[in-house]
């Protein structure tokens, strides 16, 4: 099955359809949704499942990476998943995408999680056990994914996808030695101080191929705009929580990895894999690969996704009891 990155453009993800013909083409529902957290805002979730009387495989959690949101690039591969048997949901985090809050501002990750935990349990209510349920999370998104099960490990037990996860920041990406040390005087001072932090800019240290780059700048709901202080300062605290609690992790895990990724550091998540406490873990760093998998060519794209959905279908064959 063809990742539907291939039918996009560098204007919209739906190419020339309409998002009605594009979920119907694909055999998808979609819904939205949304919710005030205990802060006073109102974010947004959404939901893809399989149209048709076939039984659901599995339902996926699905967390967007800094930058990123549910209903653009990632929306894509929701539908990839939907349209493989999955019931899939999303949430957009705080200032990103239809979520309200400061733009790209996030100086405290534990409210992000209560918003996940909010959103993913109204999901997972409507799609209860013993149906298997995973975790995927691209960048950041893989982090967070992390630290929800780390949370609630009973929750999140079936499995995780971390795609280009957020395990360390590259060195490639980081900021010279003196600046990554004002950083919490910066935070302390004016936390939401734009602070040229990285080397370059995400979208185009993520996307390989220059279309696919020109269609994550078209998101109205996208900025290019360097990382807030307290955030920036923030991304980094959490990267060494994860790095010492790597032996906590316990759940299935499938990572996959572009091998020249500039952003998030493939050493991190090698290093995650050898110390996770997980009893089934595959690594997959792939030679030549970009931060953003759906930014390769499509050949590479197909390559990683047939494996993360042939993963997906057997650990979710797995974990359904079994006809007498």
């Amino acid at each position: 099955m063809v990742h539907p990155i291939a039918e996009a453009d560098e204007r919209s993800p739906f190419g020339r359809l309409t998002p009605e013909e594009f979920y119907a083409r694909h055999g998808v529902s979609h819904s939205t949704s949304s919710f005030v957290n205990p802060r006073g805002l109102r974010i947004f979730t959404q939901r893809w499942v399989p149209r048709g009387d076939g039984a659901v495989l599995g339902a996926v959690a699905m967390v967007h990476g800094f930058t990123g949101e549910s209903s653009w690039m990632l929306q894509l591969t929701a539908v990839h998943l939907a349209a493989s048997g999955f019931a899939v949901a999303a949430v957009d985090h705080q200032g990103h995408g239809f979520s309200e809050g400061l733009q790209g501002h996030i100086p405290d990750i534990q409210p992000v999680l209560d918003d996940c935990d909010a959103a993913f349990a109204a999901f997972r209510a409507d799609y209860p056990p013993p149906l298997p349920c995973f975790l995927y999370g691209e960048s950041l998104g893989g982090a967070i994914a992390l630290l929800l099960h780390l949370r609630r490990k009973d929750l999140w037990r079936h499995g995780a996808v971390l795609n280009g996860a957020m395990c360390g920041v590259s060195p490639r990406f980081k900021p010279p030695w003196p600046l990554e040390h004002l950083l919490a005087a910066a935070a302390a001072v004016v936390p939401t101080w734009r602070v040229a932090f990285t080397r370059g800019n995400i979208p185009e240290r993520s996307f390989k191929v220059p279309w696919k780059r020109a269609l994550a700048l078209a998101s109205p709901r996208r900025t290019t705009a360097p990382p807030r202080a307290a955030t920036a300062l923030e991304l980094l605290r959490v990267c060494r929580e994860l790095q010492e609690r790597f032996e906590e992790v316990e759940l299935p895990l499938l990572v996959v990895h572009g091998a020249e990724d500039t952003v998030c550091d493939p050493a991190c998540v090698e290093d995650l894999c050898k110390r996770a406490g997980s009893k089934d873990k595959t690594l997959r760093v792939y030679p030549e690969m970009w931060h953003q998998i759906v930014g390769e060519p499509q050949e590479n794209v197909e390559k990683v996704f047939d494996e993360i959905i042939a993963w997906l279908k057997a650990r979710a064959a797995a974990g359904q009891p079994q006809e007498q």
